[in-house]
């Protein structure tokens, strides 16, 4: 699973911070966090994280990667002048 910055379907974007396993039967989790309002944590089955879905009668998937995510927040005035 590639990490970084995901966007719904619905518009909204998210940050998949790793993948875990359910304690009992051992399924992939995704785990990821909201980009938006409260960033909420949420974990769902990598299958239907990477599922593909009819929207407005288009098979599309759920979500789609944007980018990589940052590591860390810039520590300078100079780091932050190289993400502009």
């Amino acid at each position: 699973m590639r990490l970084g910055i995901y966007q719904h379907y619905k518009g909204q974007y998210y940050q998949v911070m790793g993948v875990a396993r359910h304690c009992k039967s051992l399924e992939e989790l995704i785990v990821y966090q909201a980009l938006y309002g409260d960033y909420r944590l949420w974990a769902r089955s990598k299958s239907m994280f990477n599922e593909k879905i009819t929207h407005d009668s288009k098979e599309i998937f759920r979500f789609k990667f944007v980018c990589e995510a940052l590591s860390q927040a810039p520590s300078s005035e100079e780091d932050e002048g190289k993400l502009q």
